[in-house]
């Protein structure tokens, strides 16, 4: 019987392949795309778009305002959906595409599925040199596409029709991949894209997908038992996998059986309430005391569904030299840092078996680390609080943390709100915080947000997305304050005007360097400078907007933000000198000069080459 096949072009059979998959989550089946994000130029508005309007109603295409944003609002429907789903984005050849290599490296570090369908290129070269067209003088096959590679767990660039019969299936497998996640490119040439193909009408048939969960070999779980049960100062470091891996209530039920005191990574804050009683607190760089006081004492460390970045290790600075480390991560490259034990395996199904072991942590450990948690929050709570001090960071986390529901999500990316939300913010119900120090890139805080907020309108529309936000972050990229207003995916932006890059200020402070060309009073070239309207600015793309003049006045207008039915954007003046959470640092490696006429830089350098005597050398 000869095969039934349908004849379409490239365009239109991605596509169609894209709208008929579909993914199980809690027992509900959904489409495993969400849509994505689009803008048209010459080299994706023809085939590309032609297909796209077909599917305008389950594969729904958000015009965006910018190609990196609208990668930045991808990663964050990703994170709100746990992995589970996934955005692509379109661009045009040129610097349409080139503008989402950010967004690919953000996904990337942050190991998020993102689909890139991006123009490239005429396969003929019948044109060339073609309107934005990069030449590569001595190798004709390379173009800008070709730049994606380093940032893309899955790169292909279709040159035959029959390709995508191969390729969708394996770009869609790595992004659902536990291991292996992170974003998908296919370099779409603009003539390629309306070939025809006589497509196996197979290939379009729905298909449910469910994400794969394995548990570790046994002997690796056997090998951790035993050196759990060595240990007499147990430490858990519970990252972003644990939510990815739906470990919660997982890592919670080992954590209680076993009294072992529990720590979060930037990725993995909201893995607990902020009240359970083995929460222990934020660690690293952006830490708290409490977590890095017993991660210098602990003697074995369990590290869950982390990557150790060096904000969550001090630089490999935060642990005894001695401590030994168990690695239970996805990923082969993860689990075995530092000369870990690996456990490679999904913490879902590994985390029971440890839990079956039935090893109980000393109990006088348990309550040390309990009582250094009760310090840190007194500590916390002083600082949030506000006073007739200048208002600060840490003053907006606490106002909106005690005003906003235990649902509500809240996002921060660069700068110096990444650690004051980190350090201060008490968790109210797992899975709500989404701080983006994975790459750290500006711009993240209002793009990731809506995106977000676009996943939200689909699981909790009556919740909120609320982004902290810097007066840098904001001026780099704040277009999607206008996508949330025409889309109707309300925000609450909280922009918070410190006069310039405060944060990078304060590093360059803290190194015994004068300030310079971070905060706009300190940038020689800036010789006329004005305070920007920002309540203005967000006014004219359609937002509502206040200015307040002092924490005092934040409650309320935060309320008012609450009570809106779209994107309201609150200002607030913060000192770019006074009121940084002081407490809870580790140390974190920094290139300074080693020789240098300056006598501050100088004294510096010594100090924190002196720290460097506490870092582990494992690799």
């Amino acid at each position: 019987m000869r095969e039934r096949t349908v004849e379409l072009t490239v365009a239109q059979a991605i596509i169609r392949y894209l709208d008929n998959q579909f993914i199980e989550i809690d027992g509900e089946e959904m489409r495993l795309c969400g849509g994505g994000f689009g803008i048209f130029g010459h080299g994706n508005v023809t085939c590309l778009g032609e297909a796209l309007q077909d599917v305008k109603d389950t594969l729904p295409l958000y015009r965006g305002q910018n190609e990196q944003a609208m990668g930045f609002a991808a990663a964050g429907y990703a994170k709100t959906w746990a992995r589970r789903r996934f955005m692509f984005c379109t661009a045009s050849a040129g610097p349409g595409t080139a503008n989402l290599l950010t967004s690919a490296a953000l996904a990337h570090a942050n190991r998020l599925p993102m689909l890139l369908l991006c123009g490239d290129i005429f396969l003929t070269r019948l044109p060339d040199p073609v309107l934005q067209q990069l030449e590569h003088f001595n190798n004709p096959a390379m173009g800008l596409n070709d730049a994606f590679k380093p940032v893309c767990r899955y790169w292909d660039r279709i040159t035959h029709p029959a390709q995508i019969i191969q390729t969708l299936p394996n770009a869609i497998g790595t992004m659902l991949d536990p291991a292996d996640c992170g974003p998908a490119f296919l370099g779409l040439p603009q003539d390629v894209q309306g070939w025809t193909y006589e497509y196996p009408e197979s290939f379009f048939e729905k298909r449910t997908h469910r994400i794969r969960s394995q548990p570790a070999d046994a002997n690796e779980i056997a090998d951790a038992i035993a050196m759990l049960k060595t240990a007499k100062r147990p430490m858990i470091i519970a990252g972003g996998g644990v939510q990815y891996g739906d470990a919660v209530a997982e890592l919670t039920a080992f954590a209680e059986a076993s009294g072992i005191p529990v720590v979060e990574t930037i990725a993995g804050r909201a893995n607990m309430r902020h009240d359970h009683a083995l929460n222990i607190g934020p660690i690293g760089v952006t830490g708290s005391d409490s977590a890095n006081t017993i991660a210098e004492e602990a003697d074995v460390i369990l590290a869950v569904g982390t990557r150790l970045q060096d904000f969550t290790t001090g630089s490999w600075t935060a642990f005894a030299k001695d401590a030994q480390l168990i690695g239970l991560n996805v990923g082969r490259h993860d689990a075995v840092k530092h000369m870990a034990l690996p456990v490679i395996g999904d913490c879902k199904q590994t985390l029971p078996a440890l839990t079956a072991a039935g090893y109980k942590a000393p109990a006088d450990w348990t309550a040390k680390a309990q009582a250094e948690r009760a310090k840190w929050d007194d500590y916390v709570k002083e600082n949030t609080t506000v006073g007739n001090r200048p208002s600060s960071y840490a003053q907006a986390v606490g106002v909106v943390n005690d005003l906003c529901h235990k649902r509500d999500r809240v996002v921060a990316a660069a700068g110096g709100l990444p650690a004051e939300v980190t350090a201060n913010w008490k968790t109210l119900e797992t899975g709500t915080v989404d701080v983006e120090f994975g790459f750290s890139c500006m711009g993240y805080e209002i793009a990731g947000a809506w995106g977000a907020r676009i996943a939200q309108m689909e699981r909790e529309p009556d919740r909120e997305v609320i982004s902290f936000c810097g007066d840098g972050s904001y001026l780099l990229m704040n277009s999607d304050i206008y996508s949330s207003v025409i889309t109707d995916t309300k925000l609450i932006v909280l922009v918070l005007d410190n006069g310039g890059f405060a944060v990078i200020n304060k590093l360059q402070n803290n190194v015994g360097q004068e300030s310079f060309n971070n905060l706009l009073t300190d940038t020689p070239t800036a010789t006329k400078l004005v305070d920007v309207d920002f309540e203005a600015h967000a006014r004219a793309m359609g937002a509502e907007a206040e200015t307040v003049d002092h924490a005092k006045d934040l409650a309320a207008a935060f309320e008012r933000a609450q009570a809106a039915d779209k994107t309201y954007v609150i200002v607030m003046k913060v000192d770019a000198y006074e009121g940084w959470t002081t407490e809870g640092h580790a140390w974190w490696e920094v290139g300074t000069p080693h020789i240098t006429d300056k006598d501050n830089v100088r004294v510096k350098h010594l100090e924190i080459e002196a720290e460097r005597a506490k870092q582990r050398r494992g690799v």
